[in-house]
Order: structure tokens, then sequence, then C-alpha cells
């Protein structure tokens, strides 16, 4: 039997430990079970900024071995020109006991190592060299994996229904510029239906897309391959080439002769 309780507090009334126990453990329990179904990965925010001299890591939610992180307010970070790599990263400490609670620390990194270790989770990267200047506004689709001087976020992992996904901003941009294209193909109408409205899309169906529009034989495994290969489609549909058919052996085939 399942029941809704809400604590009543009255004037004069003994203040019990099940009403406190109670507003503290609602909240936790209506996340926790909210996303039980997402896999681990940025859930909402963490929208990541740029300006001369820092990174500005907006507000946001993140899972990470099954708990929810709230991040709740806006941290920036100084950074540097070095002309290599450097990761944008969380990371996540193990558990502290305290005299009163549990203690789940976090801290944004901005590493050389480009390897996400399982303590860690990237927001972004950038290789900037030395005289240029860090951008983050991406004038076609592509530049979003352009190498020297951009912030890329395309690497990082986004929460989706039992395995991480792209985007949502990813996916909002490519299905814009889609349909600028005026494609008909009904595929495409579909998934930038999808990409537009949708709070996220999930990864079997950006590869199910992919495959259908590039052939069975593209099944990109990282984010990074899967914005390269939906680049790909965007300028087939650019220059008007038709969606790609597979030939199938079995069936019946009709050819009409003039």
């Amino acid at each position: 039997m399942f029941s809704h309780l809400h604590p009543q507090f009255h004037k004069g009334r003994i203040l019990k430990r099940e009403m406190l126990e109670n507003l503290r453990d609602y909240p936790r329990h209506f996340v926790d079970l909210h996303f039980q179904m997402y896999s681990d990965g940025i859930i909402s925010g963490m929208d990541v900024t740029v300006d001369d001299r820092h990174l500005i890591v907006g507000k946001g939610i993140v899972k990470h071995r099954g708990r929810v992180y709230l991040f709740e307010r806006e941290e920036r970070l100084p950074y540097t020109a070095t002309g290599h790599e450097t990761v944008l990263k969380i990371r996540f400490a193990e558990q502290a006991t305290l005299t009163d609670f549990f203690s789940y620390e976090t801290s944004y990194v901005l590493d050389p190592e480009t390897t996400i270790g399982e303590d860690e989770r990237e927001l972004g990267r950038f290789k900037l060299k030395e005289g240029a200047k860090l951008r983050a506004d991406y004038p076609y689709f592509l530049d979003l994996t352009t190498e020297y001087n951009t912030w890329i976020f395309a690497h990082a992992e986004h929460a989706g229904y039992e395995q991480p996904t792209l985007a949502p901003a990813i996916l909002r941009y490519f299905s814009y510029e889609l349909l600028k294209t005026g494609t008909t193909n009904a595929y495409d109408l579909a998934f930038a239906m999808q990409g537009i409205n949708a709070e996220r899309v999930e990864r079997n169906l950006i590869l199910h897309y992919i495959s259908s529009r590039l052939g069975s034989n593209h099944r990109p495994g990282s984010p990074l391959q899967m914005v390269k290969c939906l680049g790909r489609i965007l300028e087939e549909a650019k220059n008007g080439e038709k969606p790609r058919q597979e030939w199938r052996a079995s069936g019946r085939q009709r050819v009409i002769v003039d």
C-alpha cells in the first residue's frame, strides 16, 4: 500500500523526527525516481561560454555513477593558450563522512590529459594557439569540430535513456540547418522535428537516422564521429543529393524500357 504524507506544523505540537525526515527525503527521492532510467551524463544545463580570459560554466544537473548532482551556481575558470589540447572536466571525489552528512565533493579542472577517468566527466575541450582568441560561435555546423581556437563540446556525453547521447544544442543546430536546405526527405523532416522539439534525442535514433541516410555501414561510435556524420548529411542535403538507398538482393524488381 502506498501513501502520500505531508507534514503539518502546528503551534504547540511536538516537532517529530519523522516530519523532518519527510521533508528531507521527498525531494531527493523524487529526483532519483525521475532520472532512474537515464544514463550517466549531463541531464540539463552545464553550458559553457567563453570570454577573453575565462570559461564560464553555467548551472546544471549531472548524473555520475547513478548519483544526481545539482550545480547551483556559475563558475569562472581562467585559461591560457598552450597550443595543446586542454579538457574541461568535472572531477568527482570519493565519499567523505562528516559529522552530520555524507559529502560528495566535485571540482572543475582544466586538464591536458585527454583521457576521461572513471571519476571525471568532460564538458568540452579546446586547443588554443599563442596570440589567438578562443571562440564559441559556429558559422556553419561542422565548425563545431574545428581543431584550433574553438571551444568544442561535441565530446561531452549527455544523459539519455540507458545510454548517453549528443548535446541537445548540437541537434537543434543541425535540425534548423537541415530545414533551411529545403529537404523533402521524410527521414530528414521527422528527425529535424525531433531535434528541435524534443528535450533530447536518444542515441539509437541518431544512429538509425545516420545509417538510413548514409548507408548501413556508417555506425559511428563516439559523439564526435556522430557529429561528423550529421555534417556529411547536411552537406548532401545542401547540394540536393538524394538519400542513399541500399539494393536488396531479394524481392521482385521491375524495369520499364521505352
